[in-house]
């Protein structure tokens, strides 16, 4: 029997393994991945941004993983002779519109404990001379990494803990008891002590096996980009952002510097008809069903169908795409991008149509759920393996105690009885 089982070889439960082979050294454990490689989704499509937590509600477990993931990505970084480069990002507000809500953002910055700027037009021309903007706001701790290649650090040093990593292993059905949890794969059966559910666009369904009750379903949405031809990579020297929509903050194309050297622009936000939908070829009929007959989908849907059809029409619309990327770099024309690989954002959404704005981790009898853990997820990975580690830490210690009085009064009771 394991004393830990992970489901999903993605940068969190990669994370969470390390962190609780740190925490459990002598302990048994196994993360369980479906795919043939690991970090295959979210993981392996990400932007590869060290973000800094700007623009999440100060205190939100978003804020402060953010800040922490920061810097504790860059020192693993450096620990582990990983590239990484802080490049540093403007957030740029090309009309006069904007300029309240960048002021919001940036006293956001200050709140949650940044390095933040306000600029004006002539500094961003020398930073960024190709921009068009009237302000910004200078980041200077956002960096670039490749995510694909932290996850095989965090991998390596699980399996030099002794834990193990099993790929091609399919989850078909949870049994969770009081004392131990029953995993049953199409490779058989796993038996644990304790389940963390890291499966990204399918930690809902694992926790619905698992008799959790959340309120909350997955609702993927695809991300496409375009990238810039190589003659035109010279436009970019920062990650550059749009000042966001308040009501839609992760929407917005903006342009991001790659570690291979790439200059990715996008995304928008379309909704994907498969969970792994990385194309609009992509349809599972019965992941589209689950999401049609959602009621809170169409309850967030239907008052933002204005968004959702703008979103849309840059899917379909390669000058519709230009424009938008314009609005920052005007001198870019339809020949400069080319189209590059897209990702699919994990949302959760309740079922009132709320979207899960944090991150969402649910508690069973003998398990943690990881249920939303969207951008800046990559970048806040490792104190999120932090959190689920001590969360256990402080469950086995509560285990203990009970386990402890139980014994008391069972002793007590063959005491009396013997009188």
């Amino acid at each position: 029997m394991y004393d830990f089982s992970i489901i999903g070889g993605g940068i969190i439960g990669l994370s969470t393994g390390m962190a609780l082979a740190k925490r459990f050294p002598n302990s048994k454990m196994v993360v369980i991945e479906k795919e043939n490689e690991l970090a295959h989704h979210q993981t392996g499509h990400n932007s590869g941004v060290i973000h800094s937590g700007i623009y999440y509600k100060p205190g939100s477990l978003k804020a402060q993983f953010a800040r922490k993931g920061n810097k504790a990505m860059v020192h693993f970084c450096e620990e582990h002779g990983i590239p990484y480069e802080i490049c540093g990002k403007v957030i740029v507000a090309a009309e006069e519109k904007e300029l309240p809500i960048m002021e919001e953002l940036y006293e956001r910055g200050l709140q949650n404990g940044l390095d933040v700027k306000k600029i004006g037009s002539e500094e961003l021309k020398e930073i960024e001379p190709h921009v068009k903007g009237i302000g910004a706001i200078r980041v200077p701790s956002c960096g670039i990494v490749d995510y694909q290649s932290v996850s095989a650090a965090f991998a390596r040093l699980i399996q030099e803990s002794g834990g193990d990593i099993r790929l091609g292993v399919k989850v078909e059905n949870i049994i969770e008891n009081m004392d131990h949890v029953t995993i049953e794969t199409n490779q058989g059966t796993i038996q644990t002590r304790f389940l963390i559910n890291c499966a990204g666009l399918h930690s809902d369904r694992m926790a619905k096996m698992a008799g959790m009750k959340t309120g909350m379903k997955i609702v993927p949405f695809r991300g496409e980009y375009y990238e810039l031809v190589p003659e035109k990579r010279y436009l970019v020297n920062h990650l550059i952002y749009p000042v966001p929509n308040p009501d839609f903050p992760f929407l917005g194309v903006h342009f991001t510097r790659m570690m291979n050297g790439e200059v990715h622009a996008g995304p928008n936000a379309v909704l994907a008809f498969k969970r792994e939908g990385y194309t609009k070829k992509d349809i599972n009929f019965k992941d589209l069903l689950e999401i049609l007959a959602y009621p809170g989908f169409w309850k967030m849907a239907m008052p933002n169908m204005r968004e959702g059809m703008k979103e849309m029409v840059r899917s379909f619309s390669k000058q519709a795409f230009l424009r938008s990327l314009q609005r920052l770099i005007p001198e870019l024309t339809e020949k400069d991008i080319v189209p590059a690989q897209a990702g699919v954002r994990a949302q959760a959404i309740m079922q009132d149509g709320s979207i899960v704005d944090d991150f969402a981790i649910f508690s069973g009898k003998r398990s943690l759920h990881v249920c939303n853990a969207p951008s800046p997820a990559a970048t806040a990975s490792i104190p999120i393996g932090e959190s689920i580690a001590q969360q256990i830490v402080e469950r086995f210690q509560y285990q203990k105690t009970l386990v402890y009085k139980k014994n008391q009064s069972e002793r007590t009771i063959r005491h009396k009885s013997s009188m």
